[in-house]
């Protein structure tokens, strides 16, 4: 038994597909399970509640050998501490309780670089990582770059404006990779049961680039001119304020966008076995363009 965490974000879900699409026996935590679409909830085995909750946890992990274990976002959350660790402790004492074999996480890249303590959801994630190895348990913690299907959070800007925006510089070339590439390198791990022992696997995209890169792949494909706008790393907090986040979680979005600025995501080196297959063009052409065109 495989128990899925988030089953119904943008990776979960994908993670729960492939395990299906194997023949494997699968669990899943969900809050609402009218989330999960009726084709799924009717193969898998549904335990209702949020997996911070201990209760729910060990429902869950009962007899499971391995656990799928992403944190949801959290934009209100008192501190990133908090959204991360915290809301990891009662999954970390039932892994124990309940003899879990294996665990595969999605973490960040950043372990062993210079600007890793000041890296707002990247440090609070990795502290999580530690916090669910100290059990003992047999992990694999997918360590990742920023996704390529974030860009659909500025889906409305490039369509309407032909911009969009951060405060890392434009220039950059930084490691990026697609969600879909995360949830296949989840599964694959998840139903492989020959591994042991604890290590963190990089999951890269095939090439680093930048925002300015970006761009100009994106007007290709789109067929209308987009361009980079950087932003001021005090205009980005106050986006995700006026979106609601507590001011800690906004400031760690922002102390994580400064971070990968100074280099945070360029510590791993690619090689084959850490490489995925989707290029950034390949996911404009087959994601963006859909999203934005139609």
């Amino acid at each position: 038994m495989i128990v899925v965490t988030s089953p119904t974000g943008h990776i979960g879900h994908q993670v729960v597909e492939k395990l299906l699409e194997q023949g494997a026996s699968v669990r899943v935590i969900v809050r609402d399970p009218a989330k999960l679409p009726e084709a799924v909830r009717a193969r898998v085995e549904v335990v209702e509640g949020s997996h911070a909750d201990a209760d729910v946890v060990n429902r869950a992990f009962a007899g499971a050998e391995a656990v799928f274990w992403l944190v949801p976002a959290d934009p209100k959350a008192e501190s990133v501490t908090a959204a991360y660790v915290d809301f990891s402790r009662p999954a970390a004492a039932a892994l124990k309780a309940h003899g879990v074999k294996r665990v595969v996480l999605i973490t960040a890249l950043g372990r062993n670089t210079p600007v890793v303590d000041k890296a707002g959801y990247v440090t609070a994630s990795l502290a999580m990582d530690d916090l669910i190895a100290a059990t003992g348990v047999d992990l694999r913690a997918l360590t990742m770059p920023s996704f390529m299907d974030n860009i659909l959070m500025q889906a409305a800007a490039i369509k309407n404006q032909g911009t969009f925006f951060s405060p890392i510089a434009g220039d950059l070339k930084l490691p990026s990779c697609a969600t879909r590439d995360i949830a296949a390198a989840a599964a694959r791990w998840l139903t492989d049961s020959s591994w042991s022992g604890q290590e963190e696997v990089a999951v890269l995209g095939p090439e680093n680039i930048s925002f300015n890169d970006m761009a100009a792949i994106m007007s290709d494909v789109l067929g209308k001119p987009v361009q980079f706008q950087q932003t001021s790393f005090e205009a980005y907090k106050a986006q995700f304020l006026k979106f609601g986040f507590s001011d800690a979680m906004a400031q760690g979005m922002t102390d994580m966008a400064d971070a990968k600025n100074q280099g945070l995501d360029l510590g791993v080196e690619r090689t084959p076995e850490n490489t995925t297959l989707t290029s950034f063009r390949t996911w404009c052409e087959e994601v963006l363009r859909p999203a934005i065109l139609g």
